[in-house]
């Protein structure tokens, strides 16, 4: 329904693989009701504990991909607002959201001006001029987050950005967007009453 290419979803769902290994080791230690699978003692509580991890974690990876790969960074926090999220904490996402770029800009010329020094970082004797070019990139954020936040006071701000808010929802977006949830409830009761 997405239009999102199978491969490229296949790609983003791949930050999954650490939490399926922690999962496949599971059945194999708890405690209570064991049984064989091809010669192997495997506990059920385990089993089932891997199980539930690896469906929530396919599930909630599954959703935050197609999330993200679907709609802007502007759309998300429009829909952060739209849910009454605290606005302090849609400001701080908007914020980050904009100044992440200028982050690692600024981090990418600290890099080139250590290189065109001779600078290559080699081993565990370099970390103390990495630690201090990590101090100067904070110090630098810190003293431009100040700067920005002066800039705004400056021309009104008052703790309150503007809203983004100016389109209406259709029961269309609403079929769509709770059709997942009503999936999962119908799932849950099916195993519920067929007593899994």
């Amino acid at each position: 329904m997405s239009k999102i290419p199978l491969l490229l979803l296949f790609k983003r769902a791949l930050i999954e693989i650490p939490f399926i290994f922690f999962a496949i080791l599971m059945p194999f230690f708890g405690e209570g009701e064991k049984f064989s699978v091809f010669g192997l003692e495997l506990y059920r509580d385990g089993l089932l504990a891997g199980t539930s991890i690896v469906v929530k974690g396919t599930l909630g990876v599954l959703a935050a991909v197609i999330l993200s790969t679907t709609t802007t960074a502007r759309e998300i926090l429009r829909g952060l607002e739209t849910l009454k999220l605290p606005a302090i904490m849609v400001q701080i996402a908007s914020f980050m959201l904009r100044y992440i770029n200028v982050i690692s800009d600024e981090m990418e010329r600290m890099k080139i001006a250590r290189e065109s020094r001779g600078f290559i970082a080699t081993g565990i004797k370099h970390w103390k001029v990495l630690a201090t070019a990590a101090a100067a990139l904070f110090i630098r954020s810190y003293e431009r987050g100040e700067r920005v936040h002066l800039a705004m006071l400056s021309r009104g701000f008052d703790g309150v950005l503007p809203s983004l808010n100016n389109q209406s929802v259709t029961a269309r977006q609403w079929i769509t967007a709770l059709s997942i949830p009503f999936l999962a409830l119908t799932a849950s009761l099916i195993a519920l009453l067929i007593g899994w």
